[in-house]
């Protein structure tokens, strides 16, 4: 029983940084995205993917704090200007809906 739990745990995570991945890369906004994308968002949203990997439970409230806890990171190391990290840190707990969905589905 605790196995199944582990494993059906382990597919709800992996689905949640798939969608995440996915709606980072892909879909609509999929071509404006690459296009943006300099190193170190690409590090940092890389970041929130494999923290990702670890979570427990995949939650709204959990997420925002990791995007949170990432975001001041890299804020403190200086490279970006504060008004580029308040939009990546939108279009990242934006992506929620997105990753919401596909855990859902």
């Amino acid at each position: 029983m605790e196995k199944s739990k582990k494993m059906i745990g382990a597919g709800i995570a992996l689905t949640a940084i798939a969608a995440a991945a996915t709606y980072f890369l892909t879909g609509k906004r999929g071509v404006e995205n690459r296009a943006k994308i300099s190193a170190w968002t690409l590090k940092m949203k890389g970041e929130v993917l494999e923290k990702m990997k670890s979570m427990k439970d995949v939650n709204k409230e959990a997420y925002y704090a990791l995007v949170d806890e990432v975001s001041e990171r890299y804020e403190r190391v200086g490279k970006v200007s504060a008004a580029e990290m308040k939009n990546l840190t939108k279009e990242l707990k934006n992506a929620w809906a997105h990753i919401s969905k596909e855990i859902k589905a």
